[in-house]
């Protein structure tokens, strides 16, 4: 996409938008108050609100590579705290993607170079999980377990969150583990928490 044409295409967008639903902008620029945070991978085929059939204000969204929620990491930790304790979601969605690029370096023990230490969660789930990964006999069946298994990993990282633990008691916060299936564009609830 060419970032020059990207300002006629929102003007297009703009008119397009407000042709069908001229109260659009304004419902727009209300606060927020979405039910879900939403913590995926930054992979440019997966669009969260698109294949959730979400609209504006409804999803509180955070991409980062892998969909880690990496212990200490302050980017996603102030999204996971800013969503629970400001906007007081209801629903904490981690959803990882198959054919997952930083999933693929792991398995193939790629060195990403500065991105090693981000990698790092992601490698220990590997490690957790090598003899039962190793064991399958197809590189896109290893791809797609080891994503599911990230998956719950980073849900229970969100779980050590103080502030996660509180809402969880006080308002019933729901955490929950999806899959983005890329080939038939299905989500896969992998039940965590509910097993």
């Amino acid at each position: 996409m060419n970032p020059a044409r990207i300002f006629e295409q929102n003007e297009q967008w703009i008119k397009k938008r407000l042709g069908s639903d001229p109260g659009y902008l304004d419902r727009l620029s209300r606060p927020q108050q979405p039910s879900i945070l939403y913590i995926g991978c930054a992979d440019s085929r997966v669009m969260p609100e698109a294949f959730m059939g979400a609209g504006p204000g409804e999803v509180f969204v955070h991409r980062n590579v892998g969909n880690l929620v990496a212990p200490g990491d302050p980017n996603t930790g102030s999204a996971v705290i800013y969503g629970v304790e400001h906007l007081k979601v209801g629903h904490i969605v981690v959803c990882g993607h198959y054919d997952c690029g930083a999933v693929k370096a792991v398995l193939h023990s790629e060195d990403l170079g500065s991105l090693e230490p981000w990698l790092r969660n992601l490698r220990v789930v590997y490690q957790r999980h090598q003899e039962e990964l190793d064991a399958l006999p197809v590189a896109t069946d290893r791809c797609d377990r080891l994503v599911e298994l990230s998956v719950r990993a980073q849900c229970a990282n969100i779980l050590e969150f103080t502030e996660v633990q509180a809402s969880i008691s006080e308002t019933g916060l729901q955490v929950h583990g999806w899959v983005f299936d890329l080939r038939s564009g299905r989500i896969v609830d992998l039940n965590v928490g509910r097993e």
